[in-house]
């Protein structure tokens, strides 16, 4: 069992965090000493490491919760997907910041530079978790959901047309 410092360490999270994820009820000790002290075990250390991996997507801490009952798919999954897009659109505004940056400067290498490419997609993805398999999976639902959007992304890899087609038809 760790107290809340303890467990704060473990994840280099501050003790006000472990808190604050307590009060938003996310979190709860497995027992209370009389003295007051909370004792965290391992069910409790696995909750957190969901939290943060949730957080680590950009999910806010008021949706979290649900995402943590597990009980409705659905409701993970439009959680999650409504989050995917507010991403995607975050990273538009930030390329036309990027843009007209460039144009301001007349360096338009600088764009080269900062391009996410296909590697450092697939190493961002695996820094996730994710397998080949859970790649090519992430693929097919991105083209179900939103092929136009699907295709745009590939292109902004600097992927080549030949390899998007075969991307895309997993």
């Amino acid at each position: 069992m760790l107290t809340v410092t303890q467990l704060a360490r473990r994840y280099k999270l501050s003790r006000a965090t472990i808190l604050y994820y307590e009060r938003a009820g996310l979190l709860a000790p497995a027992q209370r000493s009389d003295n007051g002290y909370r004792w965290y075990g391992d069910k409790e250390a696995q909750r957190l490491e969901a939290i943060l991996a949730y957080r680590s997507y950009g999910v806010p801490v008021a949706q979290i919760q649900d995402l943590l009952k597990r009980q409705c798919s659905k409701a993970q999954n439009d959680i999650l997907r409504e989050q995917f897009h507010k991403l995607e659109t975050e990273i538009r505004k930030l390329r036309q910041q990027q843009k007209a940056i460039v144009a301001l400067l007349q360096q338009p290498e600088l764009m080269e530079g900062s391009m996410v490419t296909k590697q450092r997609w697939v190493d961002i993805m695996s820094a996730a978790g994710f397998d080949e398999e859970d790649m090519h999976n992430w693929h097919r639902q991105f083209e179900k959901m939103e092929p136009e959007e699907h295709q745009k992304f590939l292109e902004s890899l600097g992927i080549e047309a030949d390899e998007i087609k075969r991307i895309r038809n997993f």
